[in-house]
């Protein structure tokens, strides 16, 4: 096992395009950290730098606290399951798992290879599948055959590039847990790309958010949940994504286009009030759990809340929640920064609205005018310029952690 740290990392491809841009981070020994972000921007490109797939044009990269930048793949003593599984076709399950170990030109007897090619099929449920050639297996099983090859050689790290993708859901989220419950049981270094929010939320320890080639927030699932550092992070973690409004303070008063809070100086800090205040139109974050039906809200006993009418243009019953969809108009003073989140985000551009989950009891239904329930004190302001989060503290960043 090993920490490995990349430092100041860049990779600039002959064309001048930017792939990563002076990338930092430390991760721990035995550690589980996700690389997350939308496509292109530079997660896979990182893992690869890591592993020696890709040649880093300036920065350093350390494993076990050696430099490892002129160093062949080989050499690095680390394991990486691709997406496509990379197994070969023409050998069995059992030569799979066993092939790194082949590599290693007389290292290893007989007797030895087949010893730990039992101990990881036993380990990933494949005993009964090792005569058999991948073309034969399904997904799961090919992914595991792929995972044992990778744990079976004692590497110092494993590294996964997205390996779930090809997987139906249901295979997915069992995969998952399998990944999950194997790293917590070898306690080995782990790096982990994925584009996918539950693969993300559940599996890091810490999770890395990029953008187009740049570290925006590394922190633990939740403080990425509760606290993000900007708008991008906020907007890319959790599904549905934050709802964002605009929003202005006129003296303690917070005006959003739903509801005006009257006094919104309980809610934000006194200097996140003044530097708020300077600014003539900020965008509110309101996840969309932070939203209720009043009725059910009134049932439940919360307090503290803010009611508002709301036409509610389609609803969505999923059985453990009631998705309800309500058309909004955006001020044309954050619209650019909206739409150029949108497509920093993936988004398809479509119409702006807002996402409330609801209790699945609601009687709520598409086409009607709902009251609706929202807590204030989950709203999260950004400066529309530069994106920053005015209400992220130091304090209540280090509350979930």
């Amino acid at each position: 096992m090993s920490a490995i740290t990349v430092k100041n990392v860049v990779k600039r491809y002959g064309d001048d395009y930017l792939a990563i841009d002076d990338v930092s981070l430390d991760i721990k020994d035995g550690e589980f950290v996700i690389l997350v972000g939308p496509s292109g921007c530079g997660k896979s490109t990182l893992l690869r730098m890591i592993v020696g797939l890709e040649d880093i044009t300036d920065g350093e990269v350390q494993i076990g606290g050696q430099r490892v930048n002129e160093l062949a793949p080989r050499d690095r003593n680390v394991s990486m399951v691709f997406q496509n599984y990379a197994l070969y076709p023409h050998l069995t399950v059992f030569e799979n798992i066993a092939f790194p170990l082949r590599l290693a030109k007389g290292k290893y007897t007989e007797n030895e290879i087949k010893a730990k090619v039992d101990e990881v099929s036993t380990m990933l449920q494949l005993s009964e599948h090792l005569q058999r050639k991948p073309a034969n297996l399904s997904g799961g099983q090919r992914q595991r055959v792929a995972m044992a090859r990778a744990i079976v050689r004692d590497a110092d790290a494993f590294l996964f590039d997205e390996p779930l993708s090809n997987l139906d859901a249901k295979l997915r989220g069992q995969t998952r847990t399998e990944i999950s419950r194997l790293q917590r049981r070898l306690g080995i270094t782990t790096v982990y790309v994925t584009h996918d929010q539950t693969e993300a939320m559940t599996l890091g320890d810490r999770v890395a958010v990029l953008k187009k080639g740049r570290l925006q927030q590394v922190a633990s699932p939740r403080e990425l949940y509760d606290n993000p550092v900007n708008l991008f992070v906020a907007g890319f973690i959790g599904s549905p994504p934050m709802n964002f409004v605009p929003a202005s303070l006129e003296g303690n008063a917070l005006k959003l286009p739903m509801f005006t809070l009257d006094d919104a100086s309980s809610l934000i800090a006194p200097e996140v009030l003044e530097r708020a205040t300077k600014l003539d139109v900020l965008i509110a974050g309101v996840r969309p759990e932070h939203f209720e039906d009043a009725a059910v809200a009134k049932k439940q006993g919360r307090s503290g809340g803010v009611e508002f009418d709301a036409d509610v243009d389609v609803t969505e019953w999923l059985g453990h929640e009631l998705y309800a969809y309500i058309p909004l108009d955006i001020d044309d003073a954050v619209k650019a920064t909206l739409e150029e989140l949108d497509r920093d985000l993936d988004g398809e551009g479509l119409r702006t609205q807002l996402v409330a989950s609801l209790d699945p009891s609601s009687a709520i239904t598409r086409g009607s005018k709902a009251r609706l329930w929202c807590d204030p004190s989950s709203i999260h302001l950004f400066d529309p310029t530069t994106g920053e989060c005015l209400t992220r503290t130091s304090i209540k960043a280090a509350q979930p952690a």
